[in-house]
Protein backbone atom coordinates (compact mmCIF):
# COMPACT_ATOMS: atom_id res chain seq x y z
CA UNK A 1 0.00 0.00 0.00
CA UNK A 2 1.86 3.02 -1.18
CA UNK A 3 -0.92 5.58 -1.04
CA UNK A 4 -3.61 6.35 1.52
CA UNK A 5 -7.20 5.59 0.77
CA UNK A 6 -8.91 8.23 -1.29
CA UNK A 7 -12.32 9.55 -0.28
CA UNK A 8 -13.77 7.62 -3.22
CA UNK A 9 -12.37 4.19 -2.26
CA UNK A 10 -14.97 1.62 -1.17
CA UNK A 11 -14.98 -2.03 -0.15
CA UNK A 12 -17.69 -4.13 -1.72
CA UNK A 13 -17.56 -6.94 0.82
CA UNK A 14 -15.78 -8.57 3.73
CA UNK A 15 -13.26 -10.25 1.43
CA UNK A 16 -12.20 -6.91 -0.08
CA UNK A 17 -11.75 -5.49 3.42
CA UNK A 18 -9.69 -8.55 4.38
CA UNK A 19 -7.41 -7.96 1.36
CA UNK A 20 -7.05 -4.33 2.44
CA UNK A 21 -6.03 -5.45 5.94
CA UNK A 22 -3.40 -7.83 4.52
CA UNK A 23 -1.94 -5.03 2.42
CA UNK A 24 -2.12 -2.65 5.38
CA UNK A 25 -0.18 -5.07 7.56
CA UNK A 26 2.37 -5.66 4.77
CA UNK A 27 2.84 -1.91 4.51
CA UNK A 28 3.60 -1.78 8.22
CA UNK A 29 6.13 -4.60 7.88
CA UNK A 30 7.83 -2.86 4.97
CA UNK A 31 7.43 0.78 6.00
CA UNK A 32 6.57 0.77 9.70
CA UNK A 33 9.45 3.09 10.53
CA UNK A 34 7.74 5.73 8.40
CA UNK A 35 4.36 5.41 10.13
CA UNK A 36 3.43 8.28 12.42
CA UNK A 37 1.79 5.78 14.79
CA UNK A 38 4.06 2.75 14.77
CA UNK A 39 3.19 1.36 18.19
CA UNK A 40 -0.10 -0.29 19.04
CA UNK A 41 -0.77 2.28 21.74
CA UNK A 42 -0.25 5.28 19.47
CA UNK A 43 -2.10 3.57 16.61
CA UNK A 44 -5.17 2.90 18.76
CA UNK A 45 -5.05 6.44 20.14
CA UNK A 46 -4.98 7.84 16.59
CA UNK A 47 -7.77 5.46 15.52
CA UNK A 48 -9.91 6.63 18.42
CA UNK A 49 -9.24 10.29 17.55
CA UNK A 50 -9.97 9.79 13.85
CA UNK A 51 -13.24 7.94 14.48
CA UNK A 52 -14.29 10.75 16.81
CA UNK A 53 -13.36 13.40 14.24
CA UNK A 54 -14.53 11.44 11.17
CA UNK A 55 -17.62 13.58 10.50
CA UNK A 56 -15.22 16.47 9.86
CA UNK A 57 -13.08 14.36 7.52
CA UNK A 58 -16.12 13.39 5.49
CA UNK A 59 -17.37 16.97 5.44
CA UNK A 60 -13.95 18.23 4.28
CA UNK A 61 -14.18 15.78 1.37
CA UNK A 62 -17.72 16.78 0.42
CA UNK A 63 -19.28 13.57 1.72
CA UNK A 64 -21.66 12.51 4.48
CA UNK A 65 -20.57 10.06 7.13
CA UNK A 66 -22.05 6.71 6.04
CA UNK A 67 -25.07 6.13 8.28
CA UNK A 68 -25.01 2.36 7.83
CA UNK A 69 -21.46 1.54 8.92
CA UNK A 70 -21.33 -1.73 10.82
CA UNK A 71 -19.68 -0.42 13.96
CA UNK A 72 -20.52 -3.64 15.83
CA UNK A 73 -18.57 -5.72 13.30
CA UNK A 74 -15.57 -3.42 13.44
CA UNK A 75 -15.57 -3.40 17.26
CA UNK A 76 -15.89 -7.19 17.37
CA UNK A 77 -13.02 -7.57 14.90
CA UNK A 78 -10.74 -5.32 16.96
CA UNK A 79 -11.67 -7.05 20.20
CA UNK A 80 -11.28 -10.54 18.68
CA UNK A 81 -7.81 -9.70 17.36
CA UNK A 82 -6.71 -9.28 20.98
CA UNK A 83 -6.75 -13.05 21.47
CA UNK A 84 -7.26 -14.60 18.03
CA UNK A 85 -4.46 -16.87 16.83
Amino acid sequence: MTAPLSPDDHFADREAFSVFLARFRADHVENGADWENGTLDSFLEALEAWVSDSPGWYSNHGQDLPPTGDWDFFARALRAARNYE
